[in-house]
């Protein structure tokens, strides 16, 4: 019988099994890598918003804090947004002229509150409660970073699913005292010792706190 397909055919197979297996493994690469990008993840990426409110002036330059604007965050799930009146607070006094907050005495104005573009956003199958992990001791910086240090704010954080369970599965070391919740420096990471008895104080059990009904209901 004749030879059906000259010598080289099976050069040819040959480089393509190996063009698919590289082929292949290049896209899981660039899925693996575009999942994790700045693109997808938004983090580091500035929104727009009505008015460019810089937090390192009110927080790290005036002192202001967090619980002054966000005043839910200690008793709701969710941390709040100040209303207009909070911001007219000062600014019925001060740069009470400047066009950058013309939208603000818009909204003071007419009542219609400033639609914000939130840069922490979950999907609306999870979860999250801010009261209870500051009463456990989780710090803000822990999840949004030195917003002192942020003239407009951006996400830090993925917030992706992974990233809370690594936090959730060694919670030990994210918490810090009662009164260095809302505090913005950096703290040293606490001695194992330390570590061990803040756990039994507060109680955490990751085994409960992994459960997938914690944050999926």
């Amino acid at each position: 019988m004749p030879q059906l397909f000259p010598s080289s055919a099976n050069t040819i197979v040959y480089a393509g099994a190996i063009g698919a297996l590289l082929g292949g493994a290049t896209l899981v690469w660039a899925f693996v890598e575009l999942t994790w990008s700045s693109y997808t993840t938004r983090v580091d990426t500035v929104l727009y918003q009505p008015v460019p409110f810089s937090h390192q002036h009110h927080v790290g330059g005036l002192g202001i804090d967090c619980r002054y604007c966000h005043t839910s965050v200690e008793t709701a799930g969710s941390a709040g947004i100040p209303p207009t009146e909070t911001c007219m607070t000062c600014h019925s006094q001060i740069w009470t002229d400047a066009p950058v907050l013309q939208p603000v005495r818009d909204s003071y104005a007419t009542g219609r509150p400033l639609e914000w573009n939130r840069v922490h956003n979950l999907p609306g199958f999870v979860y999250f409660n801010h009261s209870i992990h500051v009463k456990n001791g989780v710090a803000c910086v822990e999840c949004h970073g030195r917003v002192d240090e942020m003239p407009l704010i951006s996400k830090q954080k993925t917030l992706y699913m992974k990233w809370c369970l690594d936090c959730h599965r060694h919670p030990e070391s994210s918490l810090v005292s009662a009164e260095d919740v809302f505090q913005m420096a950096a703290r040293p990471v606490p001695s194992s010792e330390t570590i061990s008895n803040r756990t039994k104080e507060r109680g955490v059990r990751s085994k409960i706190i992994t459960d997938c009904t914690a944050c999926h209901r």
